[in-house]
């Protein structure tokens, strides 16, 4: 029982952003199990006017703010890297939590993003990265109109356009993601706070993130003459970087700062510290405010864990909370033998073998 992908059809509305958070990214998705994985498809922008309206009609399916709809409108690339964003952070979610009795499934979604639990704070980290990892290759690729590659004003930005290569323009996608959020420096209440906390979580995972890859145009491969741009790591190390900070997630309060005269976060006390300077959290620590359930048993937070395949060396005993495995033995077929052939395919046979595959009992 593995979680689906989402819906992402264009009739489809999406309910985007509510709360002034990217939460709602995965907040109202349907599934269909038939969604293409390819997170950024070849597409620039494009001035044909029929593929103009159907940029005008994906604003107008998604659930936006009136100031978020016309930011949307306004840039023809938008609405389509939103969908990227959605779909990627959704997979990413998937993926680091494919071995724990929650699996970031959707069924149960709306109940869990109203409490404030660990899964809540991932989601919202997951989801802002999503999001501006998705806005800066967007911009490289060519996909937005009113942004292009890193324009970071130094002389190896400018040198790498002009060998044709272009760096991942994160500081537009952070300017233009706070704008667009409408994000609010200090929240009403503590829910506010550990989301729009938890949100800039995820924007500075993928600005850790940002590497520098250099290229070399000397003769044969030598480096006489290196360019060097600003190039964002692959997702997934986002992603497990915020499985990290999932792992070690602080809880926290709320207590009132004499000195600046408004409430900030705090968390347990640390050995060596007075209880009249409480601790704050660390602006990477993501934060929640109440314990998880188990998710062992269906509720309106998760289906539980019957039937989901587990590792007997590794996590039934946990995944299946005490309640046993069943095991079962199956013949699977995979590619082997495969040999290059000239030019250019890989030919493989098909072999078959037994596999056992261990399930939580019910």
């Amino acid at each position: 029982m593995s979680p689906a992908t989402p819906d992402l059809s264009e009739d489809h509305p999406l309910d985007l952003f509510s709360f002034d958070s990217p939460l709602s990214l995965l907040s109202s998705v349907s599934l269909t199990g038939k969604e293409a994985l390819t997170h950024f498809p070849l597409l620039g922008p494009s001035t044909n006017p029929a593929q103009g309206k159907v940029h005008l009609k994906q604003c107008d399916l998604l659930k936006l703010s009136r100031k978020q709809k016309r930011l949307c409108r306004r840039e023809p690339g938008l609405a389509e890297t939103l969908r990227d964003a959605i779909r990627l952070g959704i997979m990413e979610c998937q993926y680091q939590f494919r071995n724990e009795r929650w699996n970031c499934s959707l069924e149960g979604r709306t109940s869990l993003l109203k409490r404030g639990f660990k899964e809540t704070a991932f989601l919202y980290a997951v989801s802002s990265a999503a999001l501006t990892h998705s806005l800066a290759r967007a911009c490289s690729a060519g996909r937005m109109e009113r942004c292009t590659c890193d324009d970071s004003p130094d002389l190896e930005n400018r040198k790498a356009w002009q060998w044709g290569v272009c760096g991942d323009n994160l500081k537009y996608s952070t300017k233009f993601l706070k704008n667009f959020l409408g994000q609010k420096k200090i929240g009403k209440d503590l829910r506010a706070k550990v989301d729009i906390h938890n949100t800039n979580v995820g924007i500075k995972a993928v600005k850790n993130g940002l590497k520098t890859t250099c290229k070399c145009h000397g003769v044969s491969g030598s480096c006489a003459v290196r360019t060097c741009w600003k190039q964002l790591s692959p997702f997934h190390e986002t992603g497990k970087l915020l499985k990290l900070r999932y792992d070690d997630a602080v809880k926290v309060f709320s207590a009132t700062n004499d000195a600046v005269g408004h409430s900030e976060l705090v968390g347990p006390q640390k050995h060596g510290h007075s209880s009249k300077n409480p601790t704050s959290p660390r602006p990477t620590d993501l934060v929640y405010v109440e314990d998880s359930p188990s998710f062992c048993r269906p509720s309106k937070y998760s289906l539980g864990t019957a039937g989901r395949t587990c590792s007997r060396e590794a996590n039934c005993d946990s995944m299946c909370c005490g309640r046993g495995y069943n095991t079962q033995s199956r013949m699977v077929t995979f590619s082997c033998h495969c040999q290059v052939q000239w030019c250019c395919y890989v030919e493989c046979q098909q072999c078959m073998q037994e596999e056992v595959v261990y399930s939580c009992k019910q």
